[in-house]
């Protein structure tokens, strides 16, 4: 419907109109515009009008009245009619109504949520009645108001312990705590608290104020286990009944029921993902499922997954998919999994397994079940009284609507209409659907939804908060503009030359990521650092393992606040790149000795002079030639930058570094040379390593002193 159009039916001015809808913060500038939903509710409560029927017209009404007394005479005489005509004409009657009422409904709702919207709780600092703040520079009169009295009774007050103040004068704090006490308050120094980093902001709910919320889970696991099988499975089984719609499933979260209890899935594309989340702040998950399948077992995803879910600190239940399949291994699983500190229930340990079949949906219920109990000895619980907060799951630039944004309500409750910041991004909640795509008018916690009214499409784990006024959201969203870093994350993870500081500062834990090149260094290096005692500090090492340093490590490392530590083993030129947009550190070491005592040295606050290892070319060896006399030469090709005579180097193979030496000569055609650069061939000998290969790569390098 158009200005025009609305004016026309409720018998006023255009003008009147569009001044109306500036006044409620509508761009709207022309009679031609079109008005939206919201628009048109808001009008219609401000300027009282009728609410408009959607009623069918006499004509129509008549019509179908005339019809069912022919359909009455017809039966009562026993006049045959096409009975499939009948059935149909009457299904869509009854569906035309019941899409009528389903839309009144929903019209009223927004009706009400826009006219009668109650005011929440604030999420910042709320102050007790008893509790008086003083302000710097706060007057006597200020300090009445604050209490509740006339400033005369505090000035009389005053002269009674002998000061002679005037009502506009500044009064002292400790002068303040004596006036206060005499009316039974205390007086509390007020710290401005800055609710513009909600990311860091806590939020403190008396006990009275919470009530019980459904579980948040996360399913992980190797590719291929059967992850997406049994999301669809406990999704189009399972649907929280009464939810109109069916399942369009169009978010990255959804809710289902089980014995009346609600469960939120939350669709993540894998442990990296649900890392980089956390990484941002965005700790949504409550529990963890960890998916293995019969037939297959415990692979190098399943390790990472349980690596991922054990640093983000949340209870993991194991379930092993798949039973129907022939050739099931499912003791050795629970063998395999038991090393890995997640020892099953039957076994003695406090792991919960369950086997199930995600095609079949055998043991789908017991895992369902399991969770609610898990859920209910978690106690979760939030305040559904206050403005809303909670993280982004995921986003989208819709070309008609604009950014859609997934929600994972955390605490509060987000409604229609309210201002919300989302990352850097400012808006008014305009839509607001649920799980099955149906529009509701709020959410409650632990509730997924899709919202449209963003300025700008935010990204996956950024945090989100409503506000109770425009003014405060956008002013929030203005000053996070203003601090937000060109960096990928505001999260800086831990250096080792910052290690000391922290523990000064009361740090207990240092997290640590440790590769190996193999399985016996990984055991060596790692009890030896486990060993390093500094008083009150312990060094958790939250993944190890053998082979190269990953992308996954980073992310791991960046979300935990941690260390890498690598040895006998060197990063991809990509793991390098990634780990310096995550400003993540990552130490090789090829001695157990120097890497004990370079750690225990920062934790203790003594660190020798920083060098900084500079990688200044890379080569790899494409043919062998054999001499008596010489040895093996590798006839190489400079891949990047430049190797020199001299130099330290590694020699890589498949990622693991088998030696550490230097470039002993070089030679350009059949000329010696002191250097080649990127793009040539050349000869070079390894000093004191003849077991070179075709493909190996020799990767020359610098120490360079950092300064502090």
């Amino acid at each position: 419907m158009s200005i025009k159009d609305y004016a026309l039916e409720l018998g006023v001015d255009t003008k009147t109109v569009i001044n109306k809808l500036k006044e409620l913060g509508f761009k709207y500038n022309n009679e031609t515009d079109i008005l939206d939903d919201e628009a048109i509710i808001m009008l219609d409560n401000e300027l009282s009008a009728e609410p408009k029927e959607n009623n069918l017209t006499e004509e129509l009404a008549s019509k179908f009245e005339l019809e069912d007394r022919a359909e009455e005479a017809a039966l009562a005489y026993n006049i045959e009619l096409d009975e499939e005509v009948k059935v149909k004409e009457k299904i869509k009657k009854k569906d035309n109504n019941n899409n009528k009422q389903s839309n009144d409904d929903l019209s009223q709702k927004k009706k009400n949520i826009y006219k009668n919207k109650s005011k929440l709780q604030s999420n910042k600092e709320e102050v007790e009645s008893n509790v008086v703040l003083y302000k710097e520079g706060m007057s006597v009169s200020d300090l009445a108001t604050a209490i509740g009295v006339s400033a005369s009774d505090v000035v009389k007050k005053l002269i009674g312990m002998g000061l002679m103040i005037s009502s506009n004068q500044a009064i002292s704090f400790d002068d303040a705590s004596v006036v206060v006490l005499e009316y039974n308050k205390e007086l509390v120094k007020e710290e401005t608290t800055d609710i513009t980093n909600f990311e860091e902001y806590v939020i403190n709910d008396k006990e009275e104020d919470l009530l019980p919320r459904p579980a948040v889970v996360t399913i992980m696991g190797h590719v291929d286990h059967g992850k997406t099988t049994l999301l669809d499975y406990i999704r189009n089984s399972h649907v929280a009944q009464g939810e109109a719609g069916g399942i369009t499933q169009a978010i990255g979260a959804y809710q289902v029921e089980r014995n009346g209890r609600k469960i939120t899935f939350i669709d993540t594309p894998g442990h990296a993902a649900f890392t980089e989340m956390r990484a941002r702040g965005a700790s949504v998950t409550d529990i963890v499922i960890i998916i293995v399948a019969a037939d297959d077992g415990v692979m190098p995803q399943t390790r990472e997954a349980i690596d991922h879910a054990k640093a983000a600190g949340v209870p993991i239940i194991v379930a092993i998919n798949k039973i129907d399949k022939p050739h099931t291994n499912i003791d050795k699983i629970m063998s395999d999994m038991s090393e890995l500190n997640l020892v099953p229930e039957e076994w003695g340990g406090d792991t919960i397994f369950v086997r199930m079949s995600a095609q079949t949906g055998e043991g789908v219920d017991l895992l369902l079940d399991n969770i609610n109990a898990l859920s209910e000895l978690l106690d979760l619980k939030a305040n559904p009284n206050r403005y809303a907060s909670g993280s982004v799951i995921e986003a989208r630039l819709d070309k008609n609507i604009g950014p859609v944004v997934t929600l994972l309500i955390q605490n509060g409750t987000l409604r229609l209409g309210d201002p919300i910041v989302v990352g850097t991004s400012y808006g008014k909640v305009r839509t607001l659907k649920d799980d099955t795509g149906r529009e509701i008018v709020s959410a409650e916690p632990s509730k997924p939804v899709e919202v449209t009214g963003l300025e700008d499409v935010p990204v996956a784990g950024d945090k989100f908060m409503a506000f109770e006024g425009e003014k405060e959201a956008r002013s929030v969203a203005i000053k996070r503009k203003e601090h937000e870093k060109s960096k990928r994350f505001a999260h800086k993870a831990l250096s080792l030359d910052e290690l000391f500081d922290q523990i000064k500062e009361g740090r207990k834990e240092i997290n640590v990521v440790l590769k190996t090149d193999v399985k016996g260094s990984e055991e060596a290096v790692k009890n030896a650092l486990l060993k390093i005692h500094v008083d009150g500090v312990k060094i958790n090492v939250i993944r190890s393992g053998v082979g190269t340093i990953t992308e996954s490590d980073v992310v791991l490392a960046n979300a935990s606040n941690a260390i890498i530590i690598g040895f006998n083993v060197s990063p991809s030129k990509a793991t390098k790149e990634t780990a310096k947009s995550y400003e993540v550190e990552i130490r090789l070491y090829n001695i157990i000795y120097k890497l004990v005592e370079e750690i225990e040295a920062a934790m203790k606050g003594m660190l020798d002079p920083e060098y900084e290892e500079v990688v200044i070319g890379e080569a790899e060896v494409r043919q062998l030639f054999h001499f008596s006399k010489v040895g093996n030469i590798a006839g190489s090709h400079v891949t990047s930058g430049v190797v020199k005579v001299g130099t330290p180097c590694r020699v890589i193979r498949d990622g693991i570094v088998i030696a550490t030496s230097k470039i002993a000569t070089l030679q350009r055609e059949k000329d010696q040379a002191h250097e080649v650069k990127a793009g040539y061939d050349c000869g070079m000998t390894i000093e004191s390593f003849p077991d070179i290969k075709e493909r190996d790569i020799i990767e020359a390098f610098e120490n360079r002193e950092v300064k502090r």
